[in-house]
């Protein structure tokens, strides 16, 4: 999967709590879930993230519950992957099964700033900061992990293959 787009960046720790405000989870509702992701934090995100956007945060991005809430939020909004330094592993797992792809990259991740254009390929790991023309690895998703996600989810993968094939 190849992404290129605007950053949207966040500091660390970025708990669930932020990301999709506690008051709005009486919803499961995708669309509902956008228009108040990061609202606690950011009031100008849900209403000028565009589709196909980035989002980075620092150092254990989605820490926090467990809910899926915050993922779903963040995928229904527009945002297409999410890089960051590391990530909260409930987090991470919930984001893979609901198809949103996640990128760790250490504290390399500190070069990258709001509004800098990036260009993810997800199969290689490669991150380019179109803007200051930096580069930056991470590990690659791994092949089932990249069919999840280019599925759609983990349910949606199931669906069409009848199986995970990890």
């Amino acid at each position: 999967m190849k992404v290129e787009g605007k950053v949207w960046r966040y500091g660390d720790n970025i708990d669930t709590d932020v990301i999709i405000p506690a008051r709005y989870l009486n919803t499961f509702e995708p669309a509902e879930l956008a228009k108040h992701c990061m609202e606690d934090i950011d009031k100008n995100f849900a209403a000028q993230v565009k589709d196909g956007e980035i989002m980075v945060g620092g150092k254990n991005f989605g820490c926090g519950s467990s809910r899926e809430h915050a993922p779903v939020a963040i995928k229904a909004s527009g945002i297409k992957i999410v890089v960051a330094a590391s990530f909260a592993r409930i987090f991470y797992r919930n984001g893979i099964n609901i198809g949103l792809p996640l990128l760790e990259i250490g504290d390399a991740v500190e070069k990258i700033h709001a509004n800098d254009v990036l260009r993810v390929d997800t199969d290689n790991g490669t991150i380019e900061n179109l803007t200051t023309g930096d580069t930056f690895h991470a590990h690659p998703l791994p092949p089932f992990v990249q069919g999840i996600a280019n599925a759609g989810g983990l349910v949606n993968y199931i669906k069409e293959h009848g199986k995970l094939d990890c």
